[in-house]
């Protein structure tokens, strides 16, 4: 018997799955494919809106007024080079799907990590999945997320929630776990509610956690939608995928300087936003 014949292969199991919920739930992917191109084409119009140089000075002023002079020189430094090396277009693209896609999993990755730190079963659940999740290459999740909304924009944000949820998770239920007891016991024996505790004690005190795990999720989505340049969700990513394919060098240098630009610029504006105006400094 020649080993060449026994072979396992998991798309034979997982292809009649995959034609299943396609001809049964065609109609919620088309709808929920439609709403995330939708919140997507609000995003990019706004920053596509305005003259380069108004929205450059826009985020200057809101960077200002948000955080402080050294971020607000650099982010106009960054803007400036992805509008100076022809890519502005391609770079509001990206910075809209980063932008989408971490909002979303962020706002997925909270509520599981808080349950997950206070409820051990859920954890337990939850731990060996992140695992698996963090272990699969990031290309492989455009593969399910391109066979169940096509090519495009949606399955690009779809592999890139998903991508970018583990990191936050990890990091949500980390730094709910070691919060000190000593303030919560204090929180309530002052006859805090538990939602004052959440937000007076909890909160604060895992912020600086709390921002390392949005870094992460950034960095990670941003990965991911260059990735997502090979399935048509354009941006940096597909100029990118132009530069290689064309063998034109100075077209995929300038779009990967272009690209880091965009990750320091997201990274710098999160953390001083969140350094200056989280609870622990407000309180």
């Amino acid at each position: 018997m020649s080993t060449s014949s026994v072979y396992f292969s998991p798309g034979e199991y997982l292809a009649p799955g995959v034609d299943w919920l396609n001809t049964h739930f065609h109609g919620v992917f088309k709808g929920i494919g439609q709403v995330i191109e939708a919140v997507l084409g609000v995003v990019e119009g706004a920053l596509l809106a305005p003259h380069p140089y108004v929205l450059i000075a826009l985020v200057g002023v809101l960077a200002w007024v948000f955080t402080h002079r050294n971020v607000t020189i650099f982010s106009v430094l960054m803007l400036a080079f992805c509008l100076f090396s022809g890519l502005w277009v391609a770079s509001m693209q990206t910075i809209a799907l980063v932008s989408v896609s971490v909002l979303l999993s962020v706002a997925i990755a909270f509520p599981l990590g808080v349950l997950a730190a206070r409820v051990k079963r859920v954890d337990d659940i939850l731990l060996p999945l992140l695992n698996i999740m963090q272990t699969v290459p990031p290309w492989v999740y455009l593969i399910p997320a391109v066979m169940l909304f096509s090519l495009g924009q949606v399955p690009a944000i779809i592999a890139t929630i998903v991508y970018g949820i583990p990191p936050m998770l990890r990091l949500t239920t980390l730094a709910f776990k070691q919060l000190p007891k000593d303030l919560l016991e204090l929180g309530q024996a002052m006859g805090a509610s538990p939602r004052a505790i959440l937000f007076k004690i909890e909160l604060p005190t895992a912020a600086p956690t709390l921002l390392v795990g949005l870094n992460q999720c950034i960095l990670m989505s941003l990965a991911m939608v260059v990735l997502a340049g090979l399935v048509g969700a354009g941006g940096l990513g597909a100029e990118v995928t132009r530069g290689l394919t064309r063998m034109e060098m100075g077209l995929g240098l300038r779009a990967g300087l272009a690209i880091v630009a965009v990750a320091l610029l997201l990274d710098r504006l999160s953390r001083g936003v969140l350094q200056r105006h989280s609870p622990r400094t407000l309180g």
